[in-house]
């Protein structure tokens, strides 16, 4: 039977911005459908967590349908699932970079891709995926952390191009530095690496941003659902900084 209310797929929804983008899909009527290897941090009504490894197209595949089947509807995609790789070239090992490729790249193909039916047989739908300041600018030793997000950038205007005609959306939220779990495991490792003070670090990062703070989880989470709605219908294939005006200087 098909669902009564709007239906969103976010990879990765466990924490960080992915948690924040469930929270605000669930409090404006979605029922939201958690992809993410890992345990939510907090329960949310309306967010139900199916365990998935992203980076694994098959249980990706796997996952969504049993979502279609049980809903008969995708309205919304938020492709959040990724990781963080500090290094340069010559510090990437190939392990290292095809994790990076399969959770960050692959992780987008495979949702995107076992989504895309459901919302071609409705004629509609919104994907965002997640991409980062690093669609615009390079950054030191971030090799294959920016490699992957300068892909995700293509990946939203290429299948933006290609299914406008199904009046499927796609479009990236590219984040600045963002307190997450996942700036706070960077940051930790740093620390332990150069001896430096914690809240030194974390205060010189804030400094950073011209807005002079660094970016909450909601303010991404805000944007993301502004781009799934009906409200932003005439957006797609588009980049959108949310970095506090980082990527403008």
């Amino acid at each position: 039977m098909k669902s009564s209310r709007p239906v969103c797929i976010v990879t990765g929804g466990s924490m960080g911005i992915g948690l924040a983008v469930c929270e605000q899909f669930s409090e404006n009527g979605y029922d939201v459908f958690n992809l993410d290897i890992c345990e939510p941090q907090r329960v949310l009504n309306n967010v139900n967590w199916l365990a998935c490894d992203v980076s694994n197209v098959e249980q990706v595949s796997t996952s969504v349908a049993l979502i279609v089947k049980g809903t008969e509807r995708i309205d919304a995609l938020v492709c959040n699932a990724g990781k963080h790789l500090s290094a340069t070239i010559e510090q990437t090992s190939e392990s290292q970079l095809d994790d990076m490729i399969n959770l960050n790249i692959k992780g987008a193909y495979a949702a995107i891709k076992a989504t895309l039916p459901q919302m071609k047989a409705q004629q509609s739908g919104a994907i965002v995926v997640m991409g980062s300041d690093q669609c615009f600018v390079g950054k030191r030793n971030s090799f294959a952390y920016g490699l992957t997000k300068a892909a995700i950038a293509s990946i939203a205007k290429t299948t933006a191009l290609d299914y406008a005609q199904y009046q499927i959306r796609v479009n990236a939220v590219c984040a600045g530095t963002i307190e997450t779990p996942l700036f706070h495991n960077a940051i930790n490792k740093y620390v332990a690496a150069s001896g430096a003070n914690k809240a030194d670090v974390v205060k010189e990062e804030a400094d950073l941003q011209p807005i002079g703070r660094l970016g909450q989880p909601e303010d991404v989470a805000a944007m993301t659902y502004f781009l799934c709605s009906e409200q932003a219908k005439f957006i797609t294939g588009s980049l959108h900084a949310v970095d506090g005006g980082y990527t403008a200087q």
